[in-house]
């Protein structure tokens, strides 16, 4: 069964820096697709970001392009979701997404496995 653990969200001043981290365990991490996703308080969760299995290949939503990076090391089986450059408007639950194949893209239901969430609070 794979089992992802995303942590690292807190409370940080508007213009700071936050780094996201998924552990992913269960499943070869190297032949999986990861992604993250946000949900803010009374809004449906909205892409953020994803990256293939060999980092090849990435996309960001509008939002945050500029600002987010995500990454992944597979010696720690690990993905990273960096975020610099926070605003208020970025408060919401963060969750990263596994999905079996080289890239999953924007679309949640491309992803089969899901964190648990992390709540990141930006404050103006």
């Amino acid at each position: 069964q794979v089992q992802l653990v995303d942590s690292g969200g807190d409370w940080v001043q508007a213009g700071g820096s936050l780094r996201l981290s998924c552990v992913v365990s269960g499943r070869a991490f190297s032949r999986y697709a990861m992604g993250w996703f946000r949900q803010a308080p009374g809004k449906d969760r909205e892409f953020v970001g994803c990256i293939s299995w060999d980092s090849e290949r990435l996309q960001y939503a509008d939002s945050v392009r500029g600002r987010f990076i995500i990454s992944r090391d597979g010696r720690k089986n690990t993905a990273y979701l960096q975020m610099n450059d926070l605003k208020p408007e970025d408060t919401a639950v963060y969750y990263c997404a596994g999905g079996r194949s080289y890239y999953a893209g924007p679309n949640e239901f491309q992803y089969d496995s899901w964190g648990q969430g992390t709540q990141v609070t930006v404050s103006s």
